[in-house]
């Protein structure tokens, strides 16, 4: 019913008149009310509201942008020598194509050079730098830089110095230019110098990726590859602090988008090594063009030639991915990083020493960079509390470079005179108890967050493995776990007065072999990979029994799927030790028979190529040829090189040397500005 009287009075002849009365909506209010979210009189010039208010009455049109302050264009007066340079990338980017650069003819100004991925990676050519070959090799040199079999003909063999043809090119401009065939001396000098580090151009700047590829690539290389690079760096640079700098350095950054398309490229068959090969030719020819210039910074010198260096190790064909090796470790003592250095130097150091402990450890090769000059802090006294496990990482690092060139220094034939060899073996004694103290001192004097967290014995496993079950937390403890089992176990195969069938060698032997067995097959972190593929390659041989064989070769199986490490040699060199037969199954297979070494034998160090040390004005760089035999007869067996020489490709790594590494290309730096850019780095 009340519904029907309003009804009724809205149609009623008065309801023209009330309607009317209702207020009206303001059309030209002041924008000051407008804030204030009061209704205008619109009375002019200034309104009641702010009057009363004594504001200041805005008038106008209100849009809805951010900033409405409009400034003058700033004009630049044109100098006499002011010119504008144009870069024409249609060629580049027609030849992203199939068939593109057919359109195009050659440029008359400058000649561009193909680069195949056929042709060996050359440092001496200053003009244009192949891009690296790729093949496959059944193991990334972290573990053994000279794969058995390795079958190469002299035409890919590695090259480090030959004839320079240069040429001229007209100057270059500061657009960065990143494809493979861009000339070396093309590429921006500026970048890279301390003076410009801090105005560096626009375009080689960044806040962050915004490229799909890159970001998936740097992911990888954060998430996987980055793990075991910082397993004895408890800073953590390689996966949490050096991709952000890598934004303000592109030939860093390549690097590291080098190294994450390398590993999808081992996990992943899907990936193709097109990009990884593009970024590493990228930040090679950075590299390169870098240490032309002595204002460089030398620590990003440095810092990309160890990444360049993980990425080789990670290759197929390691033999031609020797180009950085050296170079970084040149680079390392170049700018001072030693056992004792902090922050980026430290990490740098421990990985590439580690890298090469581990390859000379395969070798039977001595260390290049003597351990007793690294600098490492061996009172086991000091650093005993919890969150130090990094320090006796490094500690038990230095302990089994030492008992490496022990072995590696073994004599290989008995002194004529009895008395002369007794004397010799005394005094390899007293060596070999030096070092054993040194690893039980070192196992008495850890923290105790460096020892098992649990141990299950074999029955008692749930997985029913035949090793036990050694529970660690840490990274870097398992990586010193590792490194110290490994050292036991060659500790009872050198004694030189001990042979390793005698009771206590044998039982010391076993012991340990079992503890680095039982920590591989059950550890879950993928960063310790690198070194537990090493461990367990020495432990391995050791077992006897079947199951345990049949299980290591498993692990071995699932590291490979895991991380991309290719260990199919190993799997040869296990069955060779253990006495099977390739050609009958398991069950029928011959019962293993155990052949460990004695202190008058030499391990193996399973090369199928001689090495040659060149003496003349061509460098000291490790090449690969082919003997005389092996040419006339390819049947005959492989001839090898002896055991216990220096790492022949870290022995003349030293800018100091006449044959040093980067021929060609390596000014030395100012070293004004050496003392000052430790200080701006991290």
């Amino acid at each position: 019913m009340a519904d029907n009287d309003r009804g009724g009075a809205a149609s009623a002849p008065g309801g023209d008149a009330q309607a009317s009365k209702k207020p009206k909506r303001v059309r030209t209010g002041c924008l000051t009310c407008r804030e204030r979210h009061l209704k205008c009189d619109e009375g002019l010039p200034n309104c009641q509201n702010c009057t009363k208010s004594n504001r200041t009455c805005k008038r106008g049109v209100r849009l809805n942008f951010i900033d409405t302050k409009c400034e003058a264009i700033p004009i630049i007066p044109q100098a006499q020598d002011w010119t504008v340079q144009f870069l024409d990338e249609s060629r580049d980017i027609a030849s992203e194509y199939k068939g593109g650069l057919s359109k195009y003819s050659l440029p008359e100004t400058e000649p561009v050079t193909a680069l195949t991925h056929d042709a060996p990676f050359d440092f001496s050519t200053n003009n244009t730098l192949p891009a690296p070959t790729v093949a496959h090799q059944p193991l990334p040199p972290i573990q053994g830089i000279l794969p058995e079999p390795y079958q190469e003909d002299q035409s890919q063999q590695l090259s480090w110095e030959q004839p320079r043809h240069p040429q001229h090119h007209p100057a270059p401009s500061n657009t960065e230019s990143t494809y493979s065939h861009t000339p070396l001396t093309n590429l921006p000098q500026s970048a890279y110098s301390v003076a410009d580090r801090t105005v560096a151009p626009a375009d080689e700047t960044r806040d962050y990726l915004t490229s799909q590829d890159e970001v998936l690539y740097m992911q990888v290389f954060v998430e996987e590859v980055g793990l075991w690079m910082d397993s004895m760096d408890p800073q953590k640079h390689f996966s949490r602090l050096l991709p952000f700098h890598s934004l303000h350095e592109p030939m860093l950054l390549n690097a590291f988008l080098a190294c994450g398309a390398r590993h999808l490229t081992l996990v992943n068959a899907k990936y193709s090594e097109d990009k990884a090969l593009h970024f590493y030719d990228t930040a090679t020819r950075y590299l390169l063009n870098s240490l032309q210039n002595p204002n460089r910074n030398t620590i990003i010198c440095a810092t990309t030639a160890v990444i360049l260096n993980v990425y080789e190790i990670m290759c197929e064909k390691a033999l031609q991915r020797m180009n950085h090796i050296a170079g970084a470790r040149a680079l390392i003592k170049e700018c001072g990083w030693n056992a004792k250095s902090t922050g980026v130097g430290a990490a740098c150091f421990w990985l590439n020493v580690g890298m090469e402990l581990l390859s000379c450890l395969h070798f039977n090769w001595q260390v290049a960079w003597d351990p007793d000059d690294w600098g490492v802090d061996m009172d086991f006294h000091r650093e005993t509390e919890p969150g130090r496990e990094e320090i006796w990482t490094h500690r038990i690092v230095y302990i089994v470079a030492k008992i490496c060139n022990f072995r590696s220094s073994i004599p290989r034939y008995q002194d004529s005179s009895p008395h002369n060899e007794q004397m010799r073996l005394q005094s390899r004694y007293s060596e070999w108890r030096k070092l054993k103290d040194w690893c039980d001192a070192w196992n008495d004097n850890i923290p105790r967050t460096m020892h098992p967290m649990a141990y299950l014995h074999p029955g008692q496993t749930i997985s029913q493995s035949a090793f036990p079950e050694v529970w660690l937390i840490k990274r870097a403890t398992i990586v010193a776990r590792l490194f110290y089992h490994t050292a036991m176990v060659l500790m009872a195969q050198i004694n030189p007065l001990m042979p390793v069938e005698s009771n206590e060698m044998h039982e010391l032997q076993n012991r340990h072999s079992q503890q680095v067995c039982g920590i591989v097959a059950h550890v879950k972190d993928r960063g310790v990979a690198s070194v537990a593929l090493r461990s367990l390659a020495i432990a391995a041989e050791c077992l006897t029994t079947r199951q345990e064989q049949e299980e290591v070769l498993q692990i071995f199986t699932k590291i490979r799927k895991e991380t991309g490490w290719n260990v199919g040699f190993v799997y040869k060199e296990l069955k060779e030790k253990w006495g099977w037969n390739a050609e009958t199954s398991p069950s029928q297979a011959q019962p293993p028979r155990q052949t460990p070494p004695t202190h008058h034998t030499q391990p193996s160090p399973h090369l199928t190529m001689p090495i040659s040390y060149p003496s003349s004005s061509t460098g000291p760089v490790l090449t690969l040829q082919p003997s005389t035999s092996m040419s006339s007869a390819p049947n005959q067996t492989r001839r090898r090189p002896q055991p216990g020489i220096l790492n022949p490709i870290l022995s003349h790594a030293d800018f100091t040397m006449p044959h040093h590494p980067y021929q060609s290309h390596y000014v030395a730096p100012n070293p004004l500005l050496n003392s000052s850019q430790s200080q701006q780095f991290f």
